[in-house]
């Protein structure tokens, strides 16, 4: 198993992770990156489009996981800023002032669901994100006793945040826990930008 992050030579690697449909619905990881209808109006090719823009500025939106040398996953993580949609909605306000790195959305190939994949990508993009100088990386998971969908639960659930070290700080509805973990912007958190680590 390998992590890398997503830089502008492996976009064909994620293109084949996420086939046809863009991972869920022609989403192309662009939800929380637009405003809603401005998402909406670009599923598919044009989300595709911009999201390839956004690997191509130079700064990785996030982390690949790879088995046996095959794209398997994906791990979506950046400042907060850039997540225009996180602003809009009423249930993930910031909970503070303090500035956090934001994981927003995972993506695991069928062969690899239910196997802890997410976990060791949450892991990572914690370290990818320590490296860059976060000191508090925040997710919005799913907090349901309700079997659901994998489509449903794209940004992660309550069970794996809890096993990569965060925290519950907040909760405006009652699936949808903030969460944190606090870092040490720098302290040797993740490999450089670019490279890999293997687990």
């Amino acid at each position: 198993m390998e992590f890398h992050p997503l830089t502008p030579d492996r976009w064909p690697d994620l293109e084949r992770l996420f086939g046809e449909r863009g991972a869920c619905g022609g989403c192309w990881c662009m939800w929380a990156r637009l405003p809603a209808a401005e998402f909406k109006a670009g599923v598919g090719a044009r989300n595709k489009r911009a999201f390839r823009r956004v690997v191509g500025s130079g700064d990785p939106p996030g982390i690949l996981a790879y088995v046996n040398g095959e794209p398997a996953g994906w791990c979506a993580v950046a400042p907060r800023a850039v997540y225009r949609r996180l602003e809009a909605s009423r249930n993930l306000q910031p909970v503070d002032e303090r500035p956090v790195w934001s994981v927003t959305c995972f993506f695991i190939a069928r062969p690899h669901r239910r196997r802890g994949l997410s976990v060791r990508l949450l892991k990572e993009a914690v370290r990818f994100a320590a490296a860059h100088g976060a000191r508090i990386v925040e997710g919005y998971p799913t907090d349901s006793k309700a079997r659901q969908a994998d489509a449903f639960v794209w940004t992660g659930v309550m069970a794996c945040f809890t096993q990569a070290g965060f925290m519950e700080v907040a909760r405006r509805a009652r699936t949808r826990p903030i969460v944190r973990r606090a870092v040490r912007a720098g302290a040797g958190a993740g490999a450089p930008r670019g490279s890999a680590r293997r687990g």
